[in-house]
């Protein structure tokens, strides 16, 4: 391996710690492409950056549990119906491009972003027009989140699809997460980020395993990986921590918006060069 391989490596791991600690989605969907660009196959790709996720998300959730920003009871249901999921992932990985499941994950990431957006939007108007409103609002939804706990089997689903998703596509899950907690299960934006983070590394543990036996996993890169994702993660979560949640809601449809366009780019470059 030189040592622009190296540096790139690391490079690639500080930028996708910095991505899952402050988003909650799984640096692996910049870590990826990434990996990709520096000449690792596409099924390597995939396997490599899944135990490279384990500690961004144990750094990154360290500081939002002393935030007390994790809903523990949400990530439990999905960390044991997403384990399971994410083994039958990681083997169908070896059977099928997921070509289908990027475009889908696109578009739902896509639409997701959309309506973050206009959410903030919405809020920043309030704003202006009376701040009362918006303590108001955003208490509210605290309360939701708190007093109204979702059905087990809805937080079920989602952790069966997002599983699937991390085992599949090697990128943790947060893609469909994220969106799920703030849409379907009206959590607030820095609880969804929180609470995707720390599923996201547990995840990741199962798919690891399962990629490793079947030899998709490079651990020279892996471990360059993991060497950059730690500063990342520390640097990506204190962001969110200290963020007021309207610019924070920008920043996540933002970025959820760059990942459904980079996964539609990365589709469509390799259907033409087929």
């Amino acid at each position: 391996m030189s040592w622009m391989t190296a540096a790139g490596a690391l490079l690639v791991g500080f930028l996708s710690g910095a991505l899952s600690g402050a988003v909650g989605v799984g640096g692996a969907v910049v870590s990826t492409p990434g990996i990709r660009a520096l000449g690792v196959p596409p099924i390597v790709a995939v396997g490599t950056t899944l135990p490279a996720i384990l500690p961004s998300a144990a750094t990154g959730s360290l500081n939002y549990a002393r935030a007390r920003l994790i809903d523990y009871r949400v990530a439990a249901i999905i960390a044991v119906a997403g384990g399971f999921a994410s083994v039958g992932g990681a083997i169908t990985s070896d059977y099928v491009g997921g070509r289908i499941l990027m475009f889908i994950t696109a578009a739902l990431v896509g639409e997701n972003s959309i309506r973050m957006a206009r959410d903030a939007r919405r809020l920043r108007r309030a704003a202006e027009e009376d701040s009362a409103a918006v303590a108001s609002e955003s208490a509210d939804e605290q309360s939701i989140s708190l007093a109204t706990p979702p059905p087990v089997w809805l937080v079920a689903v989602i952790g069966l699809l997002a599983g699937f998703i991390s085992g599949l596509l090697g990128v943790g899950g947060g893609v469909v997460m994220v969106p799920a907690f703030y849409r379907i299960l009206k959590m607030p934006v820095k609880q969804t980020v929180a609470t995707s983070l720390l599923v996201v590394g547990i995840l990741a543990i199962p798919g690891s395993v399962v990629h490793s036996y079947l030899g998709h996993i490079d651990f020279r890169i892996a471990g360059l990986l993991a060497l950059g994702v730690v500063p990342g993660a520390f640097v990506g979560s204190r962001f969110t921590v200290r963020t007021d949640e309207i610019r924070l809601r920008i920043v996540v449809a933002t970025v959820l918006a760059v990942i459904a366009l980079g996964y539609i780019a990365g589709e469509i470059r390799s259907i033409l060069a087929g």
